[in-house]
C-alpha cells in the first residue's frame, strides 16, 4: 500500500498545477505557488517533479495523447455534421490544457522537448485535416483541388492552434476562466467550419451556414 502514496501525490500535483496554468498562465506559476497550493513541501514537489519543465511536460504528454485519439478518427468523417463534431470535440479536447496554447510561444522558447513534441501534433493536425476534407471532397460537399487542399488544411490548423491565444488577447481577464469554455469552444469551432464555406458546392453552401448559425449565440 505504500507504493501507492507517490503516484497519488504526483497527480495532485499535476491536477493543482494544471489548475494554476490555466488560471494565471505558466509563466507566473512558480514551483513555490503549486507547492504552497498543495500545502505540501517544496522537497516534496521537487521528489516527483525537480523541475516545472517536467510539470509541463507531463500535462502536455496528457494533452497529446488526448488530441491524437481524436485526430485518428478523422477518416470516418462522412459528411457535415461528422465534421462539426470533430472540430467541436478537437476544442473540447483542447480546453483543458489551454495554457500550452495561450503560452505557446513562451514554452517553446524554453523547452526543447515541448518544440519537438509540438512540432509533431501539428503534423498530425494537418493530416487529419487533409483526410476529412478529402472525405468531404469524396462527398461531392466540398470541391477543391489538390493545393486548395494543402492550404485549407494548414489554415484549419493555424486558427486551431492560435484561436485561443485570440480570444485571450480581446479579453485577458475573463476569456480563459471556466465559465467561458462552451462559449470559446463554439465560437472556435464555427469559426473552423467557416473556413470550409469558399469551397463548398453550391447546393452545401446553406447548410454550412445553418450549422453555424446552429450554434451561435
Amino acid at each position: 500500500m505504500a507504493k501507492k502514496a507517490p503516484r497519488r501525490t504526483a497527480e495532485r500535483i499535476l491536477e493543482s498545477t494544471l489548475v494554476l496554468f490555466n488560471r494565471f498562465g505558466e509563466p507566473n506559476v512558480s514551483t513555490t505557488l503549486i507547492s504552497a497550493e498543495l500545502n505540501i513541501s517544496p522537497g516534496n514537489l521537487y521528489y516527483h517533479y525537480p523541475a516545472k519543465d517536467e510539470l509541463v511536460n507531463a500535462l502536455f504528454t496528457r494533452y497529446q495523447a488526448s488530441v491524437l485519439e481524436l485526430l485518428v478518427t478523422a477518416p470516418q468523417v462522412e459528411d457535415l455534421e461528422d465534421a462539426w463534431f470533430f472540430l467541436h470535440s478537437l476544442f473540447e479536447r483542447v480546453w483543458p490544457f489551454r495554457f500550452i496554447y495561450r503560452d505557446l510561444n513562451d514554452l517553446l522558447s524554453r523547452n526543447r522537448k515541448l518544440e519537438a513534441s509540438m512540432t509533431e501534433i501539428l503534423q498530425h493536425k494537418e493530416t487529419a485535416f487533409r483526410m476529412l476534407l478529402e472525405r468531404l471532397s469524396a462527398q461531392a460537399i466540398l470541391k477543391m483541388g489538390t493545393d486548395q487542399l494543402l492550404y485549407c488544411s494548414t489554415h484549419l490548423v493555424i486558427q486551431l492552434t492560435w484561436w485561443l491565444s485570440y480570444t485571450y488577447v480581446r479579453d485577458p481577464r475573463h476569456a480563459m476562466e471556466d465559465e467561458q469554455a462552451e462559449q470559446a469552444m463554439r465560437h472556435g469551432a464555427q469559426h473552423l467550419l467557416a473556413l470550409l464555406l469558399p469551397y463548398a458546392n453550391v447546393n452545401h453552401h446553406d447548410h454550412i451556414r445553418n450549422l453555424i448559425g446552429a450554434y451561435q449565440v
